[in-house]
């Protein structure tokens, strides 16, 4: 119980992101060491060749910044398969063409309401920015995707739009674009919960031909390997009892366990379900994505 001294955190000038969130590992303290370990095992799943990294996440940090972070990822090819939520294809494309603004939680939402702003915590959202634009641009790309083809999963029907927007002035900074161009499949379980999924109903008025089948989304995960984070985080977790558990996962949260949730289920839970490996290296990290997810990857990136 006694093997491992604790250290003190000596932060020498010039220190690189790198050597801080490798040095949180031997400090021993609270949520810094959950985000060292949990940078270990990043580290080992992305130098295990035959392991088939998914990365699942929630749209509303989709909003912020941390969309950056995500793309880079992807881009990077990081990640292998992308489990998220209808919001986060909002959020990207809606992105694509116009402009979100930092916002403040102190504030009158009824003025709010009154100029046609959204408010997503302290992020600014005008209606012209969402709804409006994704209805005037998915619609005719939904039209035109459809000509030759009625029935999509979900990876394929995003992968088809990623193909369309290739052409538009900031379709570098998009998800969607990135795991077009590097044939990762995002697969959506919830995919009508959001302007997104309403599009796709609007569009299914007029040509009742048109399907989106989930169960294909499943044929192509079935016997897949996990790196989980809602509805995102089971559907990443869930097909691993099939197969031993997962080998690798990091999971990081705000919620609490004590109400039973599956957002603040620790990892450790998962084990009696079969989700999780008993052997595999697993942490559950409590804290903000927003913050935890950058110090990893700039980490990484050193």
């Amino acid at each position: 119980m006694l093997g491992k001294k604790l250290e003190d955190l000596n932060i020498k000038k010039n220190e690189t992101v790198y050597e801080l969130v490798r040095d949180f590992s031997k400090v021993g303290g609270f949520t810094a060491k959950k985000l060292g370990v949990a940078y270990e095992i990043f580290e080992a799943m992305e130098k295990d060749k035959e392991c088939v990294k998914f990365f699942s996440f929630p749209a509303d940090i989709i909003s912020t910044g941390i969309r950056g972070v995500v793309k880079d990822m992807i881009k990077n090819k990081l990640v292998d398969i992308i489990i998220t939520t209808a919001g986060t294809i909002d959020h990207d494309l809606a992105r694509v063409w116009k402009n979100y603004y930092n916002g403040s939680e102190k504030v009158n939402d009824a003025e709010l309401r009154k100029n046609q702003i959204n408010r997503e915590y302290n992020i600014f959202i005008p209606n012209s920015s969402y709804g409006y634009i994704l209805e005037e641009k998915l619609l005719p790309m939904l039209k035109d995707i459809s000509k030759d083809k009625k029935i999509f999963s979900t990876y394929e029907l995003i992968d088809r739009i990623g193909e369309k927007i290739k052409n538009e002035k900031n379709a570098q900074e998009s998800i969607v674009f990135w795991a077009w161009k590097n044939k990762i499949p995002v697969i959506i379980p919830g995919f009508t919960d959001g302007s997104f999924g309403s599009q796709i109903w609007m569009h299914y008025q007029k040509d009742k031909s048109f399907m989106v089948n989930t169960l294909e989304d499943e044929n192509l995960i079935s016997d897949a390997l996990m790196l989980g984070g809602g509805i995102s985080k089971h559907h990443t977790i869930w097909w691993n009892q099939f197969r031993g558990g997962l080998d690798y996962a990091i999971y990081m949260t705000t919620a609490v366990d004590w109400d039973g949730s599956l957002s603040g289920a620790k990892l450790d839970e998962a084990i009696s379900w079969g989700k999780i490996n008993p052997k595999g290296k697993f942490i559950t990290v409590e804290g903000d994505v927003t913050i935890l997810l950058p110090l990893i990857y700039s980490a990484y990136m050193h």
